[in-house]
């Protein structure tokens, strides 16, 4: 090769820009915790910067307000769940499900051991609470319905769960997480059992999911797509070796709790999502239920909410 030639193409090389990572912000539903673990190990184990990206994870307030901030385009992607995604395509909002994280509910109806419930029918007459009004108790209500309870008093407890458990203000709640709350009641040594509600009449659902704006999932695709092959990815190595990536979650987070958020993790890892693609028929199932149930007043077209890379 010419020498002169050759100078010029090394020059070239020395000079070309090499292209920045494309940034997304990502906001959790809430505080960090075990439900979010492969997040973090995409993040601390370089598979987001593999695909070209830099994500910045940011904390709510409220668990409401990443999907409204992902609606408004306020944040690139949220982590929602799969009620709140229905709920909000039935009120129009410009929002699209692009990814999964957790593929089964978490939430349960639960209460303490030695109560004498054994099955749903069991709860006939007690004081049931529920913790998001607007959407637990309907849930209840549906439960209740599905499984012949005529009769029982709802008592919204809010997040007070362990404490209106253990106090008797209620004899059971709905929504409480199998993974956080029935561990923590049995490490404080108050054994409890629960009901899952789509064992017993309730469709299958994703609890936890990503979601995005139409404008954003527009104006950048392939970001987007990058970005849910990054968590697939991250989902393969969590459960190709476990403990290296609580070992990873546990650096990434250093104030988390290491033994009950292990124990958590325990519960957690079967149900982290085993695939990207979205099941259409299992989200219209869902949504059908949702507006049969009273969760939403509109008809949602679960092809129209979800995308499938």
């Amino acid at each position: 090769m010419n020498k002169k030639l050759l100078i010029i193409l090394v020059f070239l090389l020395a000079t070309t820009p090499v292209h920045a990572a494309q940034t997304l912000t990502l906001m959790l539903d809430w505080f960090p915790n075990i439900d979010h673990l492969p997040i973090y190990v995409a993040q601390q184990e370089g598979i987001f910067a593999d695909a070209g990206l830099k994500v910045d994870i940011l904390t709510p307030s409220d668990t409401t307000d990443a999907l409204k901030l992902a609606a408004m385009h306020k944040v690139d992607i949220a982590v929602s769940y799969e009620p709140q995604a229905v709920a909000a395509a039935s009120q129009k909002l410009p929002i699209v499900v692009v990814g999964r994280l957790v593929e089964h509910p978490l939430g349960v109806l639960l209460f303490l051991d030695g109560k004498g419930i054994d099955k749903p029918k069991d709860l006939e007459g007690l004081r049931i609470g529920y913790t998001v009004p607007g959407m637990e108790d309907i849930l209840l209500k549906a439960f209740a319905d599905k499984n012949d309870i005529k009769s029982y008093t709802p008592i919204n407890v809010g997040f007070t769960i362990i404490p209106s458990l253990v106090s008797g203000k209620v004899d059971a709640i709905m929504g409480p997480y199998k993974n956080y709350e029935a561990v923590e009641l049995k490490e404080k040594g108050y054994p409890a059992s629960y009901f899952e509600p789509c064992k017993f009449g309730i469709p299958d659902y994703d609890e936890l999911v990503f979601i995005t704006g139409m404008q954003i999932l527009k104006k950048n695709p392939s970001a987007i797509r990058a970005f849910v092959k990054a968590i697939e990815k991250a989902i393969t190595i969590t459960r190709q070796d476990p403990d290296k990536a609580l070992a990873t979650y546990f650096k990434a987070v250093p104030e988390a709790d290491r033994s009950m958020e292990s124990k958590a993790f325990d519960v957690t890892l079967p149900l982290y999502a085993s695939t990207q693609t979205h099941d259409v028929a299992r989200w219209q199932a869902f949504a059908d239920f949702a507006l049969a149930s009273g969760l939403i007043q509109h008809p949602v077209k679960a092809a129209a909410l979800i995308k499938n890379f």
